[in-house]
């Protein structure tokens, strides 16, 4: 028999939790907030008003769920089911990855079931690929071995893909290579998506680029500016030059 403790893991289970967490008073400001409105960008997302930290709780008993019950949740409608079951795959991503016991079947497996459901249009708002593109494509790419290629054909599909979550799969996927000392991933999807007129990919490609300047080198991001401050676009342009000095900004938006 399985105590409240350790609950069965099974996706009835997580939604269980997950519904016992809800609150339908927060769903109006929330989905306000990610814009399920007619003509947002996630319009026709639903909510039941679960807290991300209270989600991060939920993730927290149901670690070992199995992949055919993690890709039930994601199958879901709702949101808070879909973020539980990537938050799920990021653990065990990350268990997989550990030093000692690295499990390299269990990392493509997941790698590759988070591409199937990326591909289906279930990681579908900014938050769901933030909080798993660098984990479950970017750190695959670019920390499991030496890379060769600064904008591997995988990244090259997504960022060329109609669909806005996979261009910015894309994008937050190059976090991974940044944090390990190499901004070469970030600034050629930063040159490939200089011309995207969505809003959502304008502000990741200038916080990914900021993010080079901050652990990687001022001078790559600056090399990065001067060459294309006169294409990129004013939000871009904002979110990458956000912790530059004042004078620097100025310069930068006076070259547009």
């Amino acid at each position: 028999m399985t105590d409240a403790s350790t609950p069965a893991q099974t996706a009835d289970g997580v939604r269980a939790a997950l519904a016992a967490a809800a609150d339908a008073g927060r769903v109006p400001q929330i989905a306000r907030f990610f814009k399920t409105a007619p003509g947002g960008y996630a319009e026709g997302d639903r909510f039941i008003g679960v807290t991300v930290p209270e989600t991060r709780a939920v993730v927290r008993r149901f670690a070992g769920l199995p992949p055919a019950e993690v890709d039930l949740l994601l199958d879901s409608p709702i949101h808070e089911h879909r973020l539980a079951a990537l938050l799920i795959m990021v653990s065990q991503f990350a268990r997989a990855s550990r030093t000692r016991t690295r499990d390299e079947a269990a990392r493509l497996q997941l790698h590759a079931a988070y591409l199937a459901a990326v591909r289906r249009g279930r990681v579908d708002n900014w938050d769901l690929v933030d909080s798993s593109a660098e984990a479950l494509v970017g750190e695959l790419l670019f920390t499991s071995a030496p890379v060769e290629q600064a904008e591997p054909l995988l990244l090259v599909e997504l960022a060329t893909s109609p669909s806005v979550w996979q261009r910015r799969v894309a994008v937050l996927a190059t976090f991974a290579a940044t944090k390990a000392g190499d901004a070469r991933p970030a600034l050629a999807i930063a040159v490939r998506l200089l011309d995207d007129r969505h809003d959502l990919i304008q502000k990741a490609v200038g916080w990914m680029l900021r993010e080079v300047g901050k652990r990687v080198g001022r001078a790559e991001l600056t090399g990065f500016l001067d060459a294309y401050a006169t294409r990129m676009p004013r939000t871009m342009l904002a979110y990458a030059t956000e912790h530059l000095t004042p004078e620097a900004r100025a310069a930068y938006r006076a070259m547009r």
